[in-house]
């Protein structure tokens, strides 16, 4: 007898706080991580056998401390008594109390975690990778196809970014720059308010925090449409990226780009229930049936993001949320505005021009001046190494082709693409639509 899918769920959601409460209280980044992996494994062996215990998060803690300062006894125990006993003692920055004592019941290890993999010392790319890893739960493998990278990069990316964390000693918890309420009507510079900080501590602030917000989205976006799988989405990964970003923002409640990036997991998540059918096929947005979206979400997407474009400095998550709000305000399909949506995409193209932005900037153009324009663009996009040959490219071309009356071209395409992604609703999709033009 296995564990029960609730019971997975729940391992999924606490690996992260456990991880972070093992960082927090011994440090030792790497071996708190394989302690982590080691009690999650003995839960899965002993509770269908005993039971979920009453405290799931206070057990693997306590299973994983027990793992890890067995570990570092053994490694310590070649050294002299007295550093064997100061090895066993935690450093200064990383003290904590035990779980549940002396603690702020509001304090989230996972928000300090999530800060942590973002620290300065690392590079940009290593900071995500690892993040995505330790907070995220990602596979290596997902890891690199979210960020259109080979997998062996990937690895040796995530293994770089531990060695350097480990060596920088950098501490653990959110320090006042990190997360600190900031007023962004003052800016001038296109970075977050900073509290009086000096120039330095002003740059690693907006820095980190830009990474912080960009592992949030990725987390979001793999719970939303997951790279591989049986099932479409991962529900347990959008709902933590959602209640990650909600700390984030209740830090940062003035910061426009944090606020728009909530206001768009909000708008996007809002149409999880429409998004499948009962039997788990993907169902397209223009064929969802819009009374079962959330609509309070999309109200409250709304109104953050409404917000945000009046009082803050323009953000490319605020206009990506501002895109969401437009399709989750239009009553039908048909009543979508498509041209606000392409001026927001112009927008957005030259604040950020990613392929992805330009793929979805496409879409739009499709959507205003016909499939044809539309088409022109992809060819720019399949001299873009970072998009070239991905399934989402390819599914695309095949819709706009379709459009346009092409129709044996768009066949081929939609096939393509079907062989491309390792979403096995995404590929049943895209044979079948593939499967009615050869009819």
């Amino acid at each position: 007898m296995g564990l029960t899918p609730a019971s997975e769920d729940l391992l999924r959601r606490l690996a992260p706080q456990v991880l972070g409460a093992l960082v927090r209280r011994y440090g030792h980044f790497d071996a708190a991580e394989d302690a982590v992996q080691e009690a999650l494994l003995a839960a899965t062996r002993q509770w269908p056998e005993e039971g979920r215990p009453a405290d799931p998060r206070g057990w693997l803690i306590r299973v994983a401390s027990r793992r890890l300062t067995d570990q570092l006894r053994s490694e310590d125990a070649r050294r002299r008594r007295e550093e064997t006993a100061a090895a066993l003692t935690p450093r200064d920055e990383f003290v904590a109390p035990p779980p549940g004592e002396g603690r702020a019941p509001t304090e989230d290890d996972t928000l300090a975690l999530l800060f942590l993999c973002c620290h300065a010392e690392l590079p940009p790319a290593g900071r995500i990778a690892l993040t995505l890893r330790a907070v995220g739960g990602l596979t290596t493998a997902e890891i690199a196809r979210a960020l259109l990278v080979p997998e062996a990069t990937m690895a040796q990316r995530i293994t770089r970014a531990k060695r350097r964390l480990k060596a920088s000693g950098a501490p653990f918890g959110i320090r006042p720059n990190d997360a600190e309420d900031t007023d962004d009507t003052d800016r001038t510079d296109g970075t977050a308010g900073t509290g009086g900080a000096a120039p330095e501590a002003a740059d690693d602030h907006a820095e980190r925090l830009a990474d912080v917000l960009h592992v949030l989205y990725l987390i979001f976006n793999e719970g939303y449409t997951a790279t591989s799988g049986r099932e479409l989405q991962r529900a347990d990964l959008a709902t933590e990226a959602i209640r990650l970003t909600r700390a984030v923002h209740a830090r940062l409640p003035t910061d426009g780009e944090v606020a728009g990036l909530l206001a768009l997991m909000l708008l996007t998540d809002a149409r999880r229930a429409a998004r499948t059918t009962p039997d788990g096929d993907l169902v397209p947005l223009a064929e969802q049936d819009r009374t079962r979206w959330d609509r309070a979400a999309i109200t409250e997407g709304v109104a953050l993001v409404s917000d945000a474009l009046t009082h803050a400095r323009l953000g490319p998550y605020q206009l990506r949320a501002a895109i969401a709000a437009v399709h989750d305000e239009a009553a039908s399909d048909e009543d979508t505005d498509w041209v606000e949506i392409l001026a927001l995409y112009e927008v957005l193209i030259r604040m950020v021009p990613g392929p992805v932005e330009r793929l979805g900037h496409a879409v739009a153009v499709a959507m205003v001046h016909g499939p044809r324009r539309a088409l022109a663009l992809l060819a720019d996009l399949d001299r873009d190494e970072r998009l070239a040959g991905h399934h989402r490219l390819e599914a695309v071309r095949a819709h706009l082709l379709e459009t346009a009356g092409e129709r044996a071209e768009a066949r081929a395409a939609y096939a393509k693409a079907a062989g491309l992604t390792l979403s096995v609703p995404e590929r049943r999709y895209l044979r079948l639509r593939a499967a009615r033009l050869a009819e």
